[in-house]
């Protein structure tokens, strides 16, 4: 048994010390998830496995058998992106672009944890079924991804924007 990523099967590797990020970048081939820090203190090596988000980087493949694992190149198409992808673009949500698909993974299982009810350390009311997600929301929800060129206005407002769109 292997794993799934985008959709594809794919077997472990033989290595069980493997990360989940060297197999996705070096042995499938899947440049979109950035090795930043490879410590998990930067964010850029975020993917989703079974809609959540996890950091690759501390992450070993073998951990992650019979999972789906979806990467930047698996939530949207060159002719139809994902909404937060088209989001980016639109609020200039990236300068140099390295941190931008973690920063969109992470923000795709963001968007869905306040959905399901899952408080932040700055949620007000712990009681509310519903969580607002405004600006000190969202920054503390994404506070796991750095961007060290200081384009985090412009993703908060793609994040912001893309609430609406994001089932």
């Amino acid at each position: 048994m292997g794993l799934t990523v985008n959709g594809a099967p794919v077997a472990l590797p033989e290595d069980p010390r493997v990360s989940l990020l060297d197999l996705l970048r070096d042995r499938l081939g899947l440049p979109g998830t950035k090795k930043g820090c490879n410590q998990g203190a930067c964010g850029a090596c975020t993917v989703l496995v079974d809609g959540m988000r996890i950091l690759s980087c501390l992450a070993l493949a073998v951990q992650y058998e019979g999972r789906s694992i979806t990467t930047i190149e698996g939530l949207g198409t060159e002719t139809a992106l994902h909404p937060l992808q088209q989001a980016f673009i639109e609020h200039d949500g990236f300068q140099c672009g390295y941190c931008t698909p973690g920063q969109i993974c992470s923000a795709v299982d963001m968007v869905a944890e306040a959905r399901r009810g899952v408080p932040s350390h700055v949620t007000a009311d712990l009681a509310e079924e519903t969580i607002l997600l405004d600006g000190a929301e969202l920054r503390e929800r994404m506070s796991g991804n750095l961007c060290r060129c200081g384009a985090h206005n412009g993703i908060i407002e793609a994040i912001a924007q893309s609430l609406e769109t994001m089932a």
